[in-house]
């Protein structure tokens, strides 16, 4: 554990490796490292459980659900603030956990625990607004009234790129409509998890509502989640393949799914564009995490009249760029999860270059580091290259020339996936065709930035379905039970 000593992190505090289940500390007879992504460092040897340990887990969530779900919608509220206040108080120090197995530079990492807390402070709110319905009867002698209950034990599997984040947007609606929680997160990102279990034990859950197995065996704990029958819903974030595969698993007992997957955003730079502004937009949009987010801009457009005003611009933008360790000041791009995830960015790039793109920036990883890739603006790119295709996932910037609005959406659309689309232009009677016709579940219009806690995030055709966020983001915790009074003189 010396890399988390030299950060000046508390091993009794907030670093934890054991799992967190049933308000206990569990120590599995396996353990499986943790490692730093930047210089390959052990962090940490964590506790690996498989699936005798994850039926316990959902065990005791089914044991507390009576309880959880009998408090009021005050109390839930109360506690979920208290978790809340404690991530903020701890921001710091859960940042740099994140950053040391995550790689991401310290402002995001710091930035993703806020915009993570976000979450629970608003869904604390949103305990309290769970509203049923009086509706008119059919005679005058009938009354019927809907309410709404928590659906019961949820599974939640998480991903590493966002790996505090997507466990509050996940963990948080459910909490508060009275759900109880056991958490998958990434094998590549334990720690984040289990300091939130930290903060939530210190926070007041009851032992049992928030539960973290770790495990270096996800088909083993997945399909325990899936096919278990006190799970009553299952929420994933990850790859499209995963999600098809625990929606497969999740049939046979007919769950409750949500499934927010993967993306191949189009960024569309219209004629009428302010050229800064949409240099801006995708500098936020394709570089935050390497690149490694689900909403990153991975098809650019640019009408045919800017095109070399945006290159020239966009390259300009890039030269500010600093690469290097997460921890070091001033970073903006870190380095990549695994070798693997570096070994596809080069595929992609080799497979346009010998289709005919030209790489006018970049290109390669970076000489300091071999997971950190060089941010790279690809021109000369083309439909019929795997990189149109496939989700990038890394620093790459592939530029596509356009003529016309139809042609551009038609290009746009024209993949399995439809989580988010962005596109930069004034005319307000195109944009509404634009928005409209855009086959995605969110259209950032003239911004590179589509997360905000107040909207529903998710996607459609192969990207997924359900939302997460909003007013909307408790709906899918929760069972519409309808009653019918007879009888009413």
């Amino acid at each position: 554990m010396s890399g988390i000593q030299e950060t000046g992190l508390s091993p009794n505090k907030l670093f934890k490796v054991k799992s967190y289940v049933n308000g206990s500390w569990l120590e599995g007879a396996q353990k499986f490292p943790v490692h730093n992504p930047f210089d390959g460092s052990l962090i940490a040897e964590v506790s690996d459980l498989g699936r005798d340990e994850t039926r316990s887990a959902i065990e005791a969530a089914q044991s507390a659900f009576a309880l959880w779900r009998a408090y009021s919608a005050n109390k839930r509220s109360k506690i979920l603030k208290n978790w809340f206040r404690l991530q903020l108080e701890n921001a710091s120090e859960l940042a740099q956990i994140l950053t040391l197995e995550q790689g991401k530079p310290l402002a995001e990492a710091i930035g993703e625990i806020k915009y993570g807390a976000s979450y629970v402070e608003w869904f604390a709110e949103e305990a309290k607004r769970v509203y049923g319905d009086v509706i008119p009867g059919q005679t005058s002698k009938h009354r019927i009234t809907v309410i709404k209950q928590p659906i019961g034990v949820v599974g939640a599997i998480t991903p590493w790129n966002f790996p505090s984040a997507m466990i509050t947007r996940k963990v948080a609606p459910a909490l508060a409509a009275g759900c109880t929680v056991v958490i998958k997160p990434s094998e590549l990102t334990p720690l984040s998890a289990l300091s939130l279990a930290q903060l939530a034990e210190e926070a007041g859950f009851p032992p049992g509502v928030f539960n973290v197995v770790t495990s270096n065996r996800p088909s083993e704990v997945g399909l325990e989640l899936t096919t278990n029958s006190l799970v009553k819903k299952i929420s994933f974030t990850g790859s499209t393949a995963v999600g098809k595969l625990l929606l497969k698993q999740s049939a046979d007992q007919v769950k409750k799914v949500s499934l927010e997957l993967g993306g191949n955003a189009p960024f569309i730079v219209f004629e009428d564009a302010d050229v800064d502004d949409a240099v801006k937009g995708l500098m936020a949009s394709k570089f935050r995490n390497t690149g490694q987010t689900c909403v990153c801009s991975n098809r650019i457009f640019v009408h045919e009249s800017l095109e070399d005003e945006f290159k020239s611009k966009l390259g300009e933008a890039m030269q500010s760029l600093k690469l290097g360790n997460g921890l070091d000041e001033g970073v903006n791009i870190g380095p990549m999860i695994e070798e693997a995830a570096v070994h596809k960015v080069n595929e992609l790039i080799d497979d346009a270059k010998n289709r005919g793109a030209e790489v006018l920036i970049g290109g390669k990883p970076s000489s300091q580091n071999d997971l950190i890739f060089e941010p790279t603006v690809l021109t000369k790119v083309n439909p019929k290259m795997r990189i149109f295709k496939e989700e990038i996932f890394g620093p790459v910037v592939p530029i596509y020339s356009f003529t016309s609005v139809d042609e551009v959406i038609e290009a746009a659309n024209d993949t399995n996936y439809g989580l988010a689309a962005y596109f930069f232009g004034r005319d307000y009677s195109r944009i509404w065709k634009v928005a409209e016709e855009l086959d995605f579940g969110m259209v950032g219009i003239n911004t590179g930035i589509v997360s905000n806690v107040a909207a529903p995030f998710g996607g459609v055709k192969e990207s997924g379905f359900g939302r997460e966020g909003s007013k909307y983001g408790i709906e899918d915790y929760l069972n519409i039970k309808y009653m019918c009074w007879a009888g009413v003189e």
